[in-house]
């Protein structure tokens, strides 16, 4: 739960779902909703492929996973989860033994999909895998590759094709005494997406995987994911999202931060708050927030920053800030340490000082909550 008893308009309550792990990446219950990535190189490079999972772990994700479409990527995979500083998640397509091999080869998790991943009897050899070696297993259904019947039934992907997609699986699943699954129902349609979500968390205790797939590049998928993960999560309904874009899978996990931040459901880093900018600005507000976005960058303690670039907004914003910067003066701006108002500062010595004050406060706040925790 998101709760905020001075500001209950901020409350979210989760939907209660039980817990599943992922690694030692616990899934559902009361655990911090989880943020996922996949890596986009040839999973058979183990170098390029590890890299990538490193540089996605050092900005936040809590699983990666990596898709084993051949015989040389399980092959990989053994020591890529050997030195992955996160969790593997085995992304599986129509070959059932690829699953199989994945398990054997240390992956946390495995994801089939249950409209293309083969009949039964196949379900029922990844299902023994999975126990055998300790996976978890996600249900990925897509309204891209809906079962056969299914879309006879229906005529089209729709969310009720989908929910009776993911709840065939799961009977599928539990028939053969496994209950350690998530499930995502995925579309690339926002609309179609949430209508889905809805029906399998009303359906289902499973932890839910969020993810608005295929959503676009870098801008547009930023904005349709927001959207569609935005309205799932607020309502209450998601223990782990992936945002699917087509970039660097490091600012999918950016991404899902920041929705995730923006909704109070998971803090790390510095929040910016930083104005426009408009021709009352006492500085380049642009530029000034594009550096310090980048030299803050290695801050992982929850902080807030405002950076405005004229007096209407900045002192209110300030407040609400551990560390603040309004412009205004003749070449000169006021700086707010804890929402009030500290000392003046010359424009041309802003960034290294706010940076500096960061700095400080984010070790303050470390050192009070290992203190806490003692």
């Amino acid at each position: 739960m998101s709760h905020n008893p001075i500001r209950p308009w901020r409350d979210i309550e989760r939907r209660k779902s039980r817990q599943v792990m992922v690694g030692n990446v616990p899934v559902g219950g009361d655990a911090p909703i989880s943020v996922q990535t996949m890596t986009n190189t040839d999973s058979s490079d183990v170098k390029a492929t590890l890299d990538q999972v490193i540089a996605a772990a050092e900005v936040g994700a809590d699983i990666v996973r990596i898709s084993c479409p051949d015989v040389g990527a399980t092959a990989a995979l053994k020591e890529i989860t050997r030195e992955s500083p996160v969790p593997i998640v085995a992304d599986i397509h129509f070959h059932y033994k690829r699953a199989i091999e994945a398990a054997e080869a240390g992956a946390a998790c495995l994801r089939i999909n249950p409209g293309n991943i083969g009949d039964a009897g196949r379900v029922r050899d990844v299902v023994q895998a999975a126990k055998d070696h300790g996976c978890s297993i996600r249900i990925g259904v897509n309204a891209g590759s809906l079962e056969r019947h299914l879309l006879e039934k229906y005529g089209e992907p729709c969310p009720d094709a989908m929910v009776e997609s993911a709840l065939e699986h799961i009977r599928l699943l539990e028939e053969n005494d496994f209950r350690e699954y998530k499930i995502s129902v995925k579309a690339s349609d926002v609309f179609l997406s949430a209508a889905a979500y809805q029906g399998i968390a009303e359906a289902t205790d499973a932890p839910i995987h969020l993810g608005i797939t295929e959503a676009g590049g870098l801008v547009s998928g930023t904005i349709k994911s927001a959207i569609g993960l935005g309205n799932l999560l607020w309502s209450g309904i998601g223990d782990t999202i992936r945002v699917s874009l087509s970039a660097d899978p490091v600012e999918e996990v950016k991404v899902g931060f920041e929705i995730l931040k923006s909704l109070g459901l998971r803090h790390r880093g510095i929040n910016i708050i930083s104005c426009p900018s408009c021709a009352r600005q006492g500085f380049d507000v642009i530029k000034t927030v594009a550096t310090l976005e980048e030299r803050l960058a290695h801050i992982h303690t929850p902080m807030s920053l405002s950076i405005i670039g004229c007096v209407v907004n900045g002192p209110g914003e300030a407040l609400m800030t551990d560390v603040g910067f309004t412009g205004g003066g003749a070449g000169s701006g006021m700086v707010y340490v804890a929402g009030k108002q500290d000392h003046k500062l010359d424009n041309d010595k802003m960034v290294e000082h706010i940076i500096g004050l960061v700095e400080k406060r984010a070790a303050e706040i470390e050192a009070e909550t290992a203190a806490d925790q003692v």
